[in-house]
């Protein structure tokens, strides 16, 4: 059994930049993907990011180049660094494992 615990969101003005973090309770080496979903009001969670344990990534159209998601093993936590964030990134933004697991979220709201 792995639990899940996202921290790091907040608010953040247009352009700024935040670091989520998903660390487990348990191992993630033996899990095989990592991912970042998000969920705006209204709307339908969505893949923002992924990772394969041997670190290949994958990402939304609408976040690459602004996003990078990383994963440490050994801290059994997994990373989205956001930057140049838009108000079309405000979300609930929600970590899973192998999509067999997930965390409760965490808000992230973008406006000035």
């Amino acid at each position: 059994q792995v639990q899940l615990v996202e921290s790091g969101g907040g608010l953040v003005q247009p352009g700024g930049s935040l670091r989520l973090s998903c660390a487990a309770s348990g191992s993630i080496v033996s899990i095989n993907i990592m991912g970042w979903y998000r969920q705006a009001p209204g709307k339908q969670r969505e893949l923002v990011a992924r990772i394969t344990r041997g670190g290949y990534t994958s990402y939304a159209d609408s976040v690459k180049g602004r996003f990078t998601i990383s994963r440490d093993n050994a801290k059994n936590t997994v990373y989205l660094q956001m930057n140049s964030l838009k108000p079309e990134d405000t979300a609930v933004y929600y970590c899973t494992a192998d999509w067999d697991y997930w965390g409760q979220g965490t808000h992230v709201t973008v406006s000035s």
